[in-house]
């Protein structure tokens, strides 16, 4: 008799543990941390961390806060180290289960974190999938109060939409200049083109079967100027390229027989030779890049010390987010790169300055920006709109830093005081847009949040419910919404902006590298036109200016990769303004040219310039007989070294305020 209640007794203790594995029994938690000793349960049948897969069991967990919090679930703990995990979380009824958010790993390594808000009284679902790990690690629960919003933050509203997984992108893939949201895998193009009256129409376009698919990054860039997107799309093994046809509705895949680790890429042009080029992070050896020669052929490269771009790599690697920008204002594209993993000597970041002759010099350690953290991800803006790029570099372990640039090129770390000091939430993805078009760039990144920019290097976040996606414009409101598998629609207020297009003649025909300047009551904005931001996803190729309640802009100037410089004046807000290269150049300063000479000419090695005029902050450019830019510096001195050129004719440019002035000279 009492073997026989032993069993009936064990039976009934097996099937209540059992029954805590679906979501009616799942287990009541609070603050604290948890042990997932196996995962063996019901699944799920939704999920909200990525587009991926779900696992075959799960564990089921509740939580219903007493108060309204900003919560953070983690895995992202040091007993947790080399594990994998994925999460989903849940709100409405076991019978009605709406999918929220999760998190596969946005935290160090494969690990999960997810920061969210939640409602007193709510009950959320936390729930654990074997889609990698089957168990034997922790969780934690944290409760943050919610800081009050600014009073012109706004909202998203979220709308289902079809798409094949992720990458995300969100730029334009048919010509039109609207961005449109597209996934990819091996062998589709899955797009919602958005129409130019309102709404989406969603196709999908099959493709030859890519030998990589694009599950680490994808790119967007017109490699052959024929007016469509050509995409990049790399995976731990290689590097395809799906190259569009001429009116965009087929493509042609190409790749090179090389491993690559990929991890961020991006579109540019290099060399400056007006053609589009491409840069792949590899993860475990230098990184590479392809040379286009504007027809759609690529060649490929590997960094090395000739060029500049591999001087300090790590010879193991440590490349994850490369983003190209003009960080010391002189017109030609820098490269900065977020490192992560193993000793300091591969996880200390790279800025690869411009040297304006086609090669690059790591100046990271000069500079204040080599830093030895771990992070995938970095996000460059003008956040105190002082007419500088400054540098966000968003930590995927540990302590985020925030960069001052002191307008020599030279960085200062102010996160103390900045808000970020003690954001303990971390992430892989980063980017920074004007969601609330206040004049001043947000930052998107850890913890579902939406660092507001106060103007003073100072920050207010407020959580939004999503990140790791893509940005760009999917109504045309002038209001950048965000893509994630879900679009999350940007709701807007009442402040004004301008949208600018870049379309390239000399340049590259997406004008990528090309600074651009917006001057109203507000003051000076910049942007700067990048092709791969953030550490995934593919973003907007168009850049926004928020102008608040301004209601005019002084001038729209944009600064080609080429050298060219158009200035546009008054134009009209609250709509797209497309700037064709060449299209409104600057006018010619008589004051500099009839007090500017030029000595020895022709010249060997040194030319001087001749003037009593006040040239600090001038741009001092040459270009060739045909147009190329060869050497290009802010000025410094009127003593220019040109003895690095050719023999031959060449034309020396000065930008002074919104004029310039040429003057040809020979060299011998």
């Amino acid at each position: 008799m009492k073997k026989q209640l032993f069993i009936i007794i064990l039976s009934f203790f097996t099937t209540f543990l059992f029954a805590q594995n679906d979501c009616n029994n799942a287990v009541t938690i609070e603050v604290g941390t948890y042990t997932v000793n196996a995962i063996d349960g019901t699944p799920a049948t939704e999920n909200c961390a990525t587009a991926g897969t779900l696992g075959a069991n799960a564990e089921w967990y509740t939580y219903t806060p007493q108060n309204n919090y900003s919560l953070t679930v983690t895995t992202d703990l040091q007993q947790n180290q080399g594990f994998d995990t994925n999460f989903i979380v849940f709100t409405g009824t076991c019978a009605n289960l709406v999918c929220l958010t999760g998190d596969d790993d946005s935290g160090s390594g494969y690990l999960s974190e997810k920061t969210f808000n939640v409602d007193a009284g709510t009950t959320y679902y936390i729930v654990f999938d074997n889609r990698w790990s089957s168990g034997g690690f922790d969780f934690q629960i944290t409760e943050e109060d919610i800081i009050d919003p600014p009073n012109d933050a706004v909202t998203f509203t979220t709308q289902t939409v079809a798409n094949i997984g992720r990458p995300y992108a969100f730029f334009d893939l048919n010509g039109d200049h609207l961005d449109d949201l597209v996934t990819t895998t091996t062998s589709q193009i899955d797009v919602q083109y958005q129409n130019a009256n309102g709404g989406l129409t969603h196709t999908t376009i099959n493709t030859p079967t890519a030998t990589y698919e694009a599950t680490w990054s994808l790119a967007a860039g017109d490699l052959d100027g024929n007016g469509y997107n050509d995409l990049l799309y790399g995976n731990g093994q290689g590097v395809s390229f799906m190259l569009a046809n001429n009116d965009g509705t087929a493509y042609t895949e190409w790749h090179e027989d090389v491993y690559v680790f990929s991890q961020r890429s991006n579109f540019v042009d290099i060399n400056n030779d007006g053609n589009l080029d491409a840069f792949v992070c590899h993860d475990v050896e230098p990184s590479v890049y392809y040379y286009g020669d504007g027809a759609g052929n690529l060649t490929y490269h590997k960094s090395n010390d000739a060029d500049g771009l591999g001087l300090a790599d790590y010879p193991s690697g440590g490349n994850y987010g490369s983003v190209w920008i003009d960080y010391d204002n002189d017109h030609d594209i820098d490269m900065f790169i977020a490192k992560c993993g193993g000793s300091a000597e591969r996880s200390s970041d790279q800025l690869y300055t411009n040297n304006g002759d086609g090669t690059f010099t790591e100046e990271g350690a000069v500079k204040g920006l080599r830093d030895s953290m771990q992070t995938w991800s970095s996000a460059w803006a003008d956040y105190d709109n002082d007419g500088d790029m400054d540098v966000f570099v968003g930590a995927s372990t540990g302590a985020h830093k925030l960069k001052r640039n002191n307008g020599d090129g030279t960085f200062t770390d102010v996160t103390a005081g900045s808000g970020y000091e003690n954001f303990t939430p971390t992430s892989i993805e980063n980017v920074c847009f004007d969601f609330n078009n206040d004049g001043y760039v947000d930052i998107l990144g850890a913890g579902n949040t939406i660092m507001y920019n106060n103007g003073d290097m100072t920050f207010t976040p407020v959580n939004v419910g999503f990140d790791d996606g893509a940005a760009g414009d999917i109504n045309n409101d002038g209001f950048i919404d965000y893509f994630n598998g879900s679009l999350h629609i940007n709701q807007g207020n009442n402040y004004n902006w301008l949208k600018v297009v870049t379309i390239g003649t000399d340049s590259n025909k997406n004008g990528i590298g090309a600074r651009v300047e917006v001057i109203s009551a507000l003051g000076s904005q910049i942007r700067d036109v990048k092709s791969g931001v953030g550490f995934r996803h593919m973003s907007t190729l168009n850049v926004h200016f928020g102008l608040a309640d301004d209601t005019a802009v002084e001038s729209v100037t944009v600064y080609w990769p080429s050298g060219n410089v158009d200035r546009i004046v008054s134009p009209t807000i609250n709509q797209t303004l497309s700037v064709v290269e060449g299209s409104a150049p600057l006018s010619i300063d008589e004051n500099l040219l009839n007090n500017l000479s030029i000595y020895p000419n022709p010249v060997n090695k040194i030319l001087h310039l001749n003037t009593n005029l006040e040239l600090e902050n001038s741009l001092i450019s040459v270009f060739n007989i045909q147009g190329k830019r060869v050497l290009n510096s802010k000025f410094t001195s009127k003593d220019l070294d040109v003895s690095k050129l050719t023999t031959g004719v060449y034309f020396l440019r000065i930008i002074k305020d919104t004029k310039q002035v040429k003057l040809k000279f020979i060299k011998e």
